[in-house]
Parts: C-alpha cells; sequence; structure tokens
C-alpha cells in the first residue's frame, strides 16, 4: 500500500510539472545551486513527503484525547522554535529590519500559528483523509493571495478554476456532512486552516527573496515563540498532557518534522529548481495523506473520498499553472 502511495503521488508530481517552465514568483527562494538535472525534484519530492505526514499524525495525536489540540498546535512550536533559533545563531543570520518584522509576523500568524492550531483543533472529530481533500486546496489558495500581494492580472482561467476548486471542497466537506447543509465547525476550520496558511506561504514566499528561505520560516517560529510558549502554558494548566507512546512520536514528528525539518527539504528543492516544476509537487500532497490515513488509520478510501480529492487537486493544477504560464510570458 505504502509503495503504491509513493508511486502514484510521484506519477502525479512528475505529470504536473513535467511541462513546466523553469521560473516561478510565487516563492522565491535564494539563489540557484547548481546539481544535476532531477535533483530539485527529487528534493521538494521529501519535502512534500514530510508534509505529508501532518494530517494523519495530527489526527494520531488528538485521537484519545490526552493532549488538548492547543497543546499539539502550540507544543509543537515551541520545539520547533528552539530548533530555529539554534539553527539561526550556528549560522549567524543577520537580524531582519524595520517592516520585514512586521512580515515575518504575517508569516508566523498563518504558518506557525494559524494552521497548526485550526487544523488539530478540526482533526479532532474529521476524519485524516477528509481533511486532506479540503487542504488539497490549498495550492489554489496560495495562488490567490500571492497575486492579490504581488498585484497580477492572471487570465481568466485562473480565477475560474480557483472558484471551482474552492466550491468543489466545500460541496465535498457538506456532502460529507450529510448534505448541502452538512458543514461542521471542523470543516470551517480546515477552510481558515486554508486561508491562513496561503497567507503565510505568499507573504513567505516573497519574504525569502530578502531573508533566505529557511530563515524566513526560521524567524517566524522564533517570533511567535512568546506567543505559543504562553499557549502551552495555558494549554498545560487546562488539561496536564498525555498519551500513548505512538501518539507521542505522532507529536514529536510534527513538532522536528512538519513544523522544522520538512522546510529544509522543501526549501532546498526551490533554491536548486526549476521552481515551477518543484512548487507544483506539492499537488501529490494530499494524494498521499490520504494514502497515509488509510494505510495507518485504517479509514476507509472511499469514492466520494477519491472522487473530492481528483476534483480539487485538478481544479488547484490548472489554476497554478495558468497563473505561472502568464508570470513566464511577461518576463
Amino acid at each position: 500500500m505504502a509503495i503504491h502511495c509513493l508511486k502514484a503521488a510521484a506519477i502525479l508530481a512528475e505529470l504536473l510539472s513535467s511541462d513546466m517552465k523553469n521560473n516561478d514568483s510565487a516563492t522565491l527562494t535564494a539563489s540557484p545551486v547548481i546539481s544535476p538535472p532531477g535533483t530539485g525534484l527529487w528534493w521538494g519530492l521529501l519535502g512534500v513527503a514530510a508534509f505529508s505526514f501532518t494530517v494523519p499524525f495530527t489526527r494520531v495525536a488528538v485521537e484519545s484525547g490526552g493532549m488538548s489540540p492547543l497543546f499539539i498546535g502550540s507544543a509543537r512550536a515551541v520545539i520547533a522554535a528552539l530548533l530555529a533559533a539554534a539553527a539561526l545563531a550556528i549560522t549567524r543570520q543577520r537580524l531582519p529590519r524595520g517592516v520585514q518584522w512586521i512580515r515575518v509576523a504575517v508569516v508566523a500568524g498563518g504558518v506557525v500559528v494559524g494552521f497548526p492550531v485550526l487544523t488539530s483543533f478540526a482533526l479532532t472529530t474529521a476524519p485524516a483523509s477528509h481533511g486532506a481533500v479540503v487542504i488539497a486546496v490549498l495550492p489554489a489558495a496560495t495562488a490567490v493571495m500571492a497575486v492579490i500581494r504581488g498585484h497580477e492580472r492572471p487570465p481568466m482561467t485562473f480565477w475560474i478554476t480557483a472558484a471551482v476548486g474552492a466550491t468543489a471542497a466545500v460541496v465535498f466537506a457538506a456532502l460529507q456532512g450529510g448534505g448541502l447543509s452538512g458543514l461542521h465547525w471542523s470543516d470551517l476550520l480546515l477552510f481558515g486552516a486554508v486561508v491562513a496558511a496561503a497567507i503565510g506561504y505568499a507573504e513567505g514566499g516573497l519574504l525569502a527573496r530578502e531573508l533566505g528561505a529557511w530563515q524566513t520560516v526560521s524567524w517566524a517560529l522564533v517570533l511567535s515563540a512568546p506567543l505559543m510558549i504562553a499557549l502551552t502554558g495555558i494549554s498545560i494548566a487546562w488539561q496536564a498532557p498525555s498519551g500513548t507512546t505512538t501518539e507521542w512520536a505522532a507529536f514529536a514528528y510534527l513538532a522536528v518534522v512538519s513544523m522544522f525539518l520538512g522546510f529544509f527539504a522543501w526549501y532546498r528543492g526551490l533554491a536548486i529548481g526549476p521552481m515551477a516544476q518543484v512548487s507544483q509537487v506539492q499537488l501529490a500532497q494530499p494524494v498521499m495523506s490520504i494514502c497515509w490515513a488509510a494505510l495507518f488509520l485504517r479509514e476507509e478510501l472511499t469514492w466520494p473520498t477519491v472522487l473530492g480529492g481528483i476534483a480539487v487537486i485538478a481544479c488547484a493544477a490548472i489554476a497554478v499553472r495558468a497563473r505561472l504560464d502568464r508570470t513566464t510570458s511577461k518576463r
């Protein structure tokens, strides 16, 4: 099962990125690194593979209720912030300046605070495969935020497919809840997580031009550390965390890999490039997440889940490609 999942994700990533151009302004990093052809794609796939465990492992961590969603969402950021601070100190990175701190705060609010906390609360009730399908709209949402932030004018195809993808995600979530009036609070949290992450990714992509890729994420973690430490303290006072070895292992993965090390592989791939190809590997992430949910959590892989995932991913792929085609054609 795991082999088939990896093969399917790799094939999807290759198909989505095979004919892309060599530039992408949605996410920018440091200067390209001279490496053998295909190296960037494999680094990017490694990063996406690391992130693909986030949704199912969050579900594992919150499943028994021994660890509160607030603890999982905040404490993992505290641990990642300690690692980030060490990395920044060891490599002697320069401090952000002036308005850059405000932009770092936007990144922190999206990818350090918003996405982890909202998904942790949502996945206390929503199945991991359900969450993966809803979150599959994230690449298109990130492209929309990048368009707004960069004052771009993409073709009408971009807006149509982005809207269709968002609608497909909403309809999928509603139908899974029992009808068009069946949206649950967990679905609203998942959509909120998508918006938060899209804002953080888009601003982080722009800020990475100035600070560097992994450095941007690391500064966001360090800046948000006081808030996340406070939230962790509140969560512990509210409910002392407890869990099985498996649940703590899942939490450790979320803290060390999902919040920190995964970004090293992901941004390494973007730096090597071609960036347009590597960035599209993210569209394989929901495929992997759904497979891991079926494999590790024994969640049933139903036809609505499969078809919903295909619809959302296809719309996201078309929307992002339309934007990239317009961006690269103007250079």
